[in-house]
């Protein structure tokens, strides 16, 4: 008898075409088995409820602030009872950064971390060297590019609100080596001022276009046109760096740092995980072994347009190859990264600071202090609502 399972994940090439890739590897092993995926926009898959997907998928690409609100309200599988206990020890052994604790909560697993990622740098190579320029290492380095660059290209930095709340918490945690809002901790008041004082300096000198513009769009920008040269901090898409993939490649390094440590990037990825509602979660957890094994991740999941999260992986020179140095020239950053919260309910947190974050950027009000003061008071509200309803 056939089975069926659904998948959802977002609607790139490396969202996508890895799984797809991947249910067939496993159809061989498993003939009976079919996998099927959906795919949602990138926004979606940033901000979309999970309870709206687990009545009706079988295995979710999560990301990985969706976990709090995931455990409270019974969404997802553990892992821990259905994966061996030396493969989940392997995988935390070969993760990359955060990324394999970002799906650990309450003691539990609830993916498997088989795509990372954190904002890095990128930068088209040609165009810097037609000016004399070097990617940047400290931030007085990015405003120096800024600067120098020709009439007609300009840096960039994605400012849709939940990417320049991205940003904002990846500055408070670089000038701070904290996550206060992980620790459930109110940010410091000369931390966030300092951190909106630098998105600030940047402002007159970023395309038109950011503001409006996700990773994708501003990477497809890069890839498409000669319009932008640099960006400081953008979730890293191991993509942009392959021949062929757009007309014109993009580099990817690490992030600036005034400390010379490129700490403090907020990580992304996706990990892959189990609906509570799943008839057959054994089947499930078979498939997403295969995919988080390091041989898979440097080979099938990498080559149809993936980003793998096994550090086998990141550190492979074939992989590096094909991908111009991507991972290992960016590893760094991945290492010292910082993690979102994930309480319950923070998804409506980060979408109201992106909001007010993004507000302040484009019309230099309210005061900066104000800003910060408001963040923590939404921080505060949030948390509390969700411990009181259980909502």
């Amino acid at each position: 008898m056939k089975l069926k399972l659904k998948g959802m994940t977002w609607s790139h090439e490396r969202g996508l075409n890895p799984l797809a890739a991947a249910s067939e590897a496993f159809r061989k092993l498993e003939p009976n088995v079919e996998i099927e995926w959906d795919a949602r926009s990138l926004s979606d898959f940033e901000l979309y409820p999970l309870e709206l997907l687990a009545d009706t998928y079988d295995l979710i690409m999560i990301d990985h602030p969706h976990i709090g609100t995931a455990v409270a309200k019974g969404l997802l599988l553990p892992l821990n009872d259905r994966v061996e206990e030396a493969f989940l020890k392997d995988q935390e052994l070969h993760s990359t950064g955060l990324s394999y604790a970002s799906y650990t909560y309450e003691g539990k697993q609830w993916a498997l971390p088989v795509d990372a990622a954190a904002q890095v740098s990128a930068y088209r190579q040609d165009l810097l060297d037609q000016v004399g320029l070097s990617p940047a290492r400290s931030w007085s380095d990015v405003l120096a590019i800024a600067k120098k660059l020709p009439k007609g290209q300009s840096i960039g930095l994605p400012l849709v609100p939940v990417h320049a709340y991205s940003t904002f918490f990846t500055l408070c945690a670089q000038l701070s080596n904290r996550a206060y809002w992980s620790e459930g901790l109110d940010l410091p008041m000369e931390v966030g001022e300092q951190a909106l004082a630098l998105m600030e300096s940047l402002m007159p000198y970023v395309h038109s276009e950011s503001v409006h513009q996700d990773p994708i769009q501003m990477l497809n920008l890069m890839g498409t046109s000669n319009e932008i040269a640099y960006i400081p901090l953008i979730y890293g898409y191991s993509n942009y760096a392959r021949v062929g993939f757009r007309p014109y490649l993009a580099s990817f390094g690490n992030i600036p740092s005034d400390s010379g440590v490129p700490s403090g990037s907020m990580i992304g990825g996706v990990g892959l995980a189990i609906s509570s509602q799943c008839r057959h979660s054994d089947i499930a957890a078979s498939f997403a072994v295969m995919v988080a094994s390091p041989e898979f991740q440097r080979t099938s999941f990498f080559l149809n347009d993936g980003q793998p999260g096994h550090r086998e992986a990141w550190l492979d020179p074939e992989v590096n190859r094909l991908s111009g140095g991507f991972f290992k020239n960016t590893l760094d950053t991945l290492t010292h990264g910082s993690m979102r919260p994930r309480f319950h309910g923070y998804i409506s947190f980060q979408k109201q600071a992106g909001n007010l974050i993004r507000y302040r950027l484009m019309n230099q009000a309210p005061e900066r202090r104000t800003v910060i003061q408001t963040l923590n008071e939404m921080h505060i509200q949030v948390r509390r609502e969700h411990q009181e309803t259980g909502m």
